[in-house]
């Protein structure tokens, strides 16, 4: 097995066929083994009936003991060492198969890494999911063709030559077997390939819809739009189940006709044999010999269908692994270094400005506009937005990345301590907040020091200014209370404070924050307001929000109209000059809760 820090190399995505390949190449010695031990326990096994053949024409019919004996203890001796053998065979496969898993599982998870924010928008949460849930385990099972795969192909060969021994027709009717069988499997195959294809593709968009239900189950239920989602649902599940039958369906004829074709075969071979036998062509020994052959061949015969199957299986999973691996992160071409003095982000699409050191608020009768103006500003697409006098394109992602950090309002939460889930670590290319964890592939340049009186921030600070001292207070263990994954053990105003912290804590240059308060009371958003306002004095920092208790404490505020600024200004101007504002405020105002 690979060890968990190791380098998984890089892999070869350019087909399905060649990324499996890979996958044997980096354990060639591995890989050589099992075939190895395949092949000689298939082989043995094959050299069972050929002493037991001996025993009975030299030992059992002219009444010789001692062949017998000898012939006798060498058919033990050779299952004893053969059992052996199989054992060795299964351990050597099974590390196989765990190393090809693990590998794949560290290039994906790398993959990820390495996209970023950009992975959202090139694939799904189901694709993902289906990838490491199921794609991996058959990508890794199709492996088990380079040991027993090997071993079938070396044991069914010897025994179509000690069957030449025998008869010459027998030996023929062996060798040809197999190809007729493949020519009869192959169609099958090319059919479950394409089945299995379609049936991954829809189970992935399913496991996307199961997670968005899942974290919108409240807001979903709160709008009465639940029903909706729950027939959609059903109905997308009914889709995958009739595509499963399909899939089934050919499973089926391909199981039945792994298990009823060679049986057939080698009923014929069998029958042969007894013919030959009753006319004196060959002797009663060989005539057991065929026999063992015709049960010892159940096996080689077993593992060649079941490794086309398999194959079959793992190419589809594995050109969906090289899919996703063939994805690219958003592009760097900037070469530029990022200005060294604190300096304003600016979008010329909508007009929004953002003044160093202040505290600057965005409202947008839509949402998604205000957050289209801060994936500009942090880079997350691609735009004419500038930061001082330079684009954004053009300055090195390293540097933004380490200077300029977007957090939203539903990042990511990593299960551990609720001290590892809030502290800060470097912040690689395409990554937001919620990919806190995520390494830096290149080391950036320092970001710019923080201004007189604002020391880098301990955890406890950061809890403070997000009013979330509660939350550790609540906890058993304080910071070291294990937390699940997203923290579902909280609460979503406790979970949204504690994404504010973990983004205070970094101590960014620039914080551009989407929506940070939304989830909380009136009483806790006001507190939050307040303290950020002075955590972050000196700070450039921009959130997006339609709550008068946080626009109350900015500085500036634009109001966005079709993704557009229509007024700047103070909340009091802009509540006493835009009606537009004030209607959208106001309604704010009377929907938070007392």
């Amino acid at each position: 097995m690979i060890d968990a820090y190791e380098d998984p190399g890089t892999p070869d995505h350019r087909g399905g066929a060649r990324y499996l390949w890979w996958l044997v190449a980096r354990q060639p010695w591995r890989c050589a083994a099992g075939a190895m031990f395949g092949s000689v326990w298939m082989v043995l096994l094959a050299a069972t009936p050929y002493l037991m053949s001996r025993a009975i024409d030299d030992g059992l019919e002219p009444g010789d003991m001692g062949a017998l004996a000898v012939w006798s203890g060498a058919l033990f001796a050779v299952g004893a060492f053969n059992s052996w053998l199989s054992i060795m065979r299964h351990r050597t496969m099974t590390r196989v198969r765990m190393d090809a898993n693990f590998r794949t599982v560290k290039v994906v998870v790398g993959q990820a890494v390495r996209l970023g924010a950009s992975l959202r928008r090139q694939a799904s949460a189901g694709e993902v999911v289906t990838i490491g849930v199921g794609d991996v385990q058959t990508v890794s099972q199709s492996l088990t063709v380079v040991g027993p795969g090997v071993g079938a192909v070396l044991g069914y060969l010897v025994i179509a030559v000690l069957l030449v021994s025998v008869s010459g027709l027998v030996a023929l009717i062996v060798l040809l077997g197999i190809p007729v069988l493949a020519l009869l499997m192959g169609p099958l195959l090319g059919r479950l390939q394409g089945s299995e294809t379609e049936y991954r593709e829809r189970q992935g968009v399913l496991t996307a819809r199961i997670g968005d239900l899942a974290g919108g189950l409240r807001v979903l239920a709160g709008l009465g739009g639940k029903q909706l989602v729950a027939d959609a649902f059903r109905q997308d599940s009914r889709r995958l189940c009739e595509q499963g039958y399909r899939v089934g369906a050919v499973t089926s004829w391909v199981q039945a006709l792994g298990i009823g074709l060679p049986t057939l075969f080698l009923a014929v071979v069998t029958w042969l044999a007894a013919r030959l036998a009753a006319q004196g062509d060959i002797t009663v020994g060989q005539l057991v010999s065929v026999y063992g052959y015709v049960a010892v061949l159940v096996w080689p015969v077993a593992f060649l269908v079941e490794c086309g199957y398999q194959i079959s299986r793992g190419l589809v999973c594995a050109r969906r692994v090289v899919r996703f691996l063939r994805l690219e992160p958003m592009p760097d071409t900037g070469t530029l270094d990022a200005p060294s003095e604190p300096s304003a982000l600016y979008d010329p699409e909508s007009g929004v400005r953002a003044l160093p050191g202040r505290l600057t608020a965005l409202v947008a009768e839509h949402p998604a506009d205000a957050t289209t103006v801060v994936d500009r500003l942090g880079r997350y697409t691609p735009s004419n937005a500038t930061w001082g006098d330079r684009r954004l394109d053009d300055i090195a992602l390293t540097q933004i990345r380490a200077r300029i950090l977007v957090a939203d309002h539903d990042s990511d939460l990593f299960a551990g301590t609720l001290q590892d889930m809030i502290r800060p670590a470097s912040r690689g290319p395409g990554n937001r907040a919620d990919n806190h964890n995520a390494p830096a592939p290149a080391p950036a340049p320092a970001p710019a020091p923080a201004p007189a009186g604002q020391p880098h921030p301990a955890p406890r600070t950061a809890l403070h200014t997000a009013a979330a001292e509660d939350i550790v207070q609540a906890l058993p263990h304080g910071l070291n209370t294990p937390m699940d994954a997203q923290a579902r053990n909280l609460s979503g105003g406790q979970r949204q404070r504690v994404r504010l912290a973990r983004a205070l804590l970094t101590d960014p240059e620039i914080l551009l924050a989407v929506e940070p308060t939304s989830a909380l009371d009136a009483h806790t958003e006001a507190t939050v307001a307040t303290r950020l306002r002075s955590a972050r004095e000196g700070r450039t920092t921009v959130v997006t929000t339609t709550s008068p208790l946080v626009l109350d404490r900015t500085d500036t505020v634009h109001y966005l109209r079709d993704g557009k600024v229509e007024a700047s200004g103070t909340h009091q101007e802009l509540l006493g000059t835009s009606p537009g504002y004030r209607a959208l405020v106001s309604r704010e105002t009377e929907e938070v809760p007392g």
